[in-house]
């Protein structure tokens, strides 16, 4: 039997609108009610906090794709800022379709845990709730949206490795295959609760695939950003260079068009990261009453996140003022990303000195990459792969290096000795070979099969011309001219 009630205090003459409904016997005195209607309230309060955290976090995650946009147009040359802008705009159309109908269900299924799963996920693959279906309320779809700005984000690193010279068809190609399966699939892996690496997975006995705390990787150095940079890799391989790569008289018709817009946009992304790895927390009020409320881990990743990028813009600058001879900006814009994605996987399991560390091995791990695939003769216009992919191993490993055993404890639960023994690393090493394996072979079955078909590249009097031309219809010399009046006169063809 129930009774229904409306709490008050007589101490304090605190009232309560709402009407509450508990088992006969539960209430024996005013307090008691008081005490109900309490923590009824703050059950409710904490709930909508945390929907609206996720929900204001993935519009930061999103608001990425313009920051993106502007470091991708301006480090192109003038005559394909709009082929740039256009692949953009499409990463997020297409992705949004392909990650509802099916990628979501591939990377989640139906989101249940091991000892709990009804049959249809396994530690592959998930398998249900196509198209969303299975949300026949309002209290889930915050989680799909979180993780579509997520998956856009995936998609849009490519889109620097293979700029200037790729097809829009080809590249459409590659962009549904992305976002519809080969990103799902690691997600699966690594954060679903039936994926082999995930640290949420657990069997009936309650052990993990990967013992003891499986793969770490908090906001997505490797599921997102070393997805998205060996996809990169791949196509930028494919395509092979453009002309004038690795010409020294010639190199410089190579350079963008805009340092303006590649400091806006290396600045909206330091902003939205905030919401990539902070929102990874998938609450903010949860916890309360306990010691480690999420708001608090949300916090420290604040913190963290901001020492890392920090330290690889230092150690950048100092780099090309040294070695270079000159303050280069690029460099330092880049190093700004590179300390960003290197922290990524460990922000909420590390102290905020490690985050200086990784920040500056992240650095010289990306000045490395980059110079190790020029010399090898791959043409990365926006060096994606040394950021995203070369960085995001980094991150990955990192866990195994820097992580705390009170900061794991602290953001997923485990109370062992996993990073001391080794074991954390040993996972991190798993985790991050099968994604570099996964990426690489399904991004080497899209673009090689195109590239022998004759529909990856373009033509090259279609690159000499740009591909605001050939692709979009759009006069190069009246779009530069009008760059240039816009912008303050720094564009170059």
């Amino acid at each position: 039997m129930s009774n229904c009630i409306y709490g008050s205090s007589s101490s304090t003459g605190t009232t309560f609108d709402q009407q509450f409904c508990v088992t006969s016997g539960t209430v024996t005195s005013n307090s008691d009610a008081v005490s109900i209607a309490t923590g009824s309230d703050l059950d409710s309060v904490a709930s909508i906090t945390d929907v609206m955290w996720v929900l204001i976090c993935g519009i930061l995650v999103f608001w990425m794709q313009a920051g993106f946009a502007m470091l991708e147009a301006g480090s192109v040359r003038a005559k394909n800022t709009n082929n740039i802008l256009f692949k953009n705009i499409m990463d997020a159309s297409i992705g949004a379709i392909c990650f509802w109908l099916l990628g979501f269900s591939f990377a989640y299924g139906n989101n249940r845990y091991q000892y709990d799963n009804p049959g249809s996920d396994n530690t592959f693959i998930g398998s249900g709730n196509w198209a969303l279906r299975n949300f026949n309320n309002d209290d889930s779809y915050h989680s799909f949206f979180f993780q579509w700005a997520f998956a856009g984000a995936a998609a849009t690193i490519v889109s620097g490795s293979v700029a200037e010279r790729c097809r829009l068809e080809a590249y459409f190609i590659y962009t549904i295959v992305l976002t519809t399966f080969v990103y799902p699939v690691v997600v699966h892996w690594v954060w679903s609760g039936t994926g082999w690496a995930s640290a949420f997975y657990a069997n009936d006995k309650g052990e993990r695939y990967l013992k003891e705390n499986g793969m770490i990787d908090f906001a997505g150095s490797g599921v997102v950003h070393m997805t998205g940079g060996f996809a990169g890799l791949i196509g930028a391989i494919a395509l092979g260079p453009r002309k004038y790569f690795g010409d020294p008289e010639n190199e410089h018709k190579l350079r963008g068009s805009s340092d303006l817009l590649c400091a806006l946009g290396v600045a909206i992304l330091w902003m939205g990261w905030y919401g990539f790895n902070a929102g990874s927390t998938l609450g903010a009020a949860a916890g309360y009453g306990t010691p480690f409320p999420y708001i608090a881990v949300a916090a420290k990743v604040c913190v963290t996140t901001t020492i890392a990028a920090a330290m690889g813009a230092i150690c950048t600058m100092l780099y090309s003022r040294i070695v270079q001879g000159y303050f280069n900006l690029g460099l330092c814009l880049n190093g700004v990303l590179a300390g960003l994605v290197s922290v990524t996987a460990p922000c909420s399991v590390i102290e905020p000195w490690a985050a200086m560390m990784i920040g500056i091995i992240g650095s010289f791990v990306y000045i490395g990459a980059s110079n190790l695939i020029k010399m090898v003769g791959v043409d990365d216009p926006l060096d994606a792969f040394p950021v995203h992919g070369a960085c995001g191993m980094w991150g990955v490993l990192s866990v195994g290096i820097f992580a705390t055993r009170s900061n794991i404890s602290r953001t997923y639960g485990f109370d062992n000795n996993a990073v001391e023994s080794g074991n954390q690393f040993r996972n991190q090493l798993a985790g991050m070979l099968a994604i570099i394996c996964w990426v690489v072979a399904t991004s080497s079955l899209i673009f090689f099969p195109l590239k022998f078909a004759g529909l990856l590249r373009v033509s090259e009097e279609e690159e000499e011309q740009g591909l605001d031309a050939s692709e979009h219809g759009v006069d190069a010399d009246s779009s530069a001219l009008q760059k240039q009046k816009s912008l303050g006169g720094i564009t170059s063809i």
